[in-house]
């Protein structure tokens, strides 16, 4: 009770009152594509502060990193297709992510990964980074000192955004870009040289370069990013991993346990360790690379999935399956039949299936996309978000 002749103090306003509480509870919301455009639709006040372009970076920094899994890219006569794999209301529809580009024919997709998506045009020798949510592009050109006298082929690469970007310490958007290619020269040892960009300064950095097996290249086949290090697969003569450390700038080798098909090999990261799955007919076996009581590091097959009593896989198949793409956040990989594609989460088995759209029908890679997806919450009133997941 206040004291006689003493003005009480005002009542503090309820938490849904206060803009910062409420906020910051919205923040907290899970990061599907229903959740804010649901919020929206509360009252006028939850509208006005979930289409609020700063709550907007907020709510996209603060969930990179657990940023859901919306479909896949693939390459297409008429440019990047995009097939989303979440179920309505969560469905991004398929016409959402579309980029404009001359010379479709010549771009190439290298990676996908923290929301970004890192393309190559074959002749002008220049990369293009993508937000496809936010629409945000960037062209840098291949560096000089990148293309050796001999002839450089550039046959792979990575995106990635700033540690603190991805880990929710910073609203900027740099990034970092990796390109993998190696020498053409055929009577001379295969060098594979690895060049690094970083938008925070606009600068590559001067080219590492490691020997490597003879004839053995880096395929378009996506690496992953594991601890500090990027992966990609080598096959050749013989079978390697590539292993560059951003931190310490520096390449390594990896040898793998022979394989009968060394062509059906993905590398991914398995519990926290480099690991990869090897595909041979029905069976899909991961490999893991962990360290004995001596520490020292060497491949241990972890476990066999046997997809024809996983997976309502028909007898009419004409050819068995085969693993198109990976997932390294949410460490799911889909497979592809005569007509249909599979996204079977790796730890859980759980899987979901859906038909082969005619215009990805002849894609051999596909290229999972994650990220927070926020389009439309900023237009108009907010309704257009909602109506336009909602109806997906």
């Amino acid at each position: 009770m206040a004291r006689r002749g003493c003005p009480s103090s005002p009542a503090p306003a309820p938490p849904l009152d206060n803009d910062d509480i409420l906020s910051e509870i919205l923040l907290r919301l899970p990061p599907a594509p229903s959740s804010l455009p649901r919020a929206s639709l509360v009252c006028t006040h939850w509208r006005r502060l979930v289409t609020n372009p700063a709550f907007l970076r907020r709510f996209r920094t603060r969930h990179r990193r657990a940023a859901p899994l919306l479909g896949f890219f693939t390459e297409g006569l008429r440019g990047l297709l995009f097939t989303p794999t979440l179920e309505p209301p969560n469905r991004v529809p398929r016409g959402c992510f579309t980029l404009q580009l001359d010379d479709v024919g010549e771009w190439r997709i290298l990676s996908c990964r923290h929301g970004l998506v890192l393309l190559l045009h074959l002749l002008q020798l220049q990369v293009l980074v993508w937000d496809p949510v936010t629409g945000d592009q960037r062209r840098i050109a291949v560096p000089r000192n990148f293309r050796t006298g001999e002839g450089t082929i550039i046959n792979n690469g990575a995106v990635l955004r700033a540690a603190g970007d991805v880990h929710g310490g910073s609203q900027s958007s740099t990034f970092q870009v990796v390109l993998v290619g190696n020498n053409q020269g055929f009577t001379r040892p295969l060098v594979t040289f690895v060049c690094v960009y970083s938008s925070e300064n606009g600068e590559w950095r001067d080219p590492i370069s490691i020997a490597c097996p003879l004839t053995s290249v880096t395929r378009y086949i996506p690496g992953i990013f594991l601890g500090s290090s990027l992966y990609w697969y080598l096959v050749g003569n013989s079978t390697a991993i590539l292993e560059f450390d951003l931190y310490r700038q520096r390449l390594a080798l990896i040898d793998m346990p022979p394989l009968k098909v060394p062509t059906d090999v993905w590398v991914i990261p398995a519990d926290g360790v480099l690991g990869f799955l090897y595909m041979s007919k029905y069976n899909v076996y991961l490999w893991k690379r962990e360290a004995d009581g001596d520490g020292v590091a060497g491949w241990v097959l972890g476990k066999t999935i046997q997809l024809d009593n996983l997976l309502p896989l028909s007898s009419t198949e004409a050819s068995y399956p085969r693993i198109y793409g990976f997932a390294e956040d949410d460490k799911v990989f889909l497979i592809r039949t005569t007509d249909r594609i599979f996204t079977i989460q790796l730890e859980s088995m759980k899987f979901v299936q859906f038909k082969i759209c005619s215009a990805i029908l002849y894609s051999s890679i596909f290229y999972p996309f994650s990220s927070v997806y926020t389009t439309g919450m900023g237009l108009g009133d907010g309704h257009e978000g909602a109506e336009l997941l909602f109806n997906a």
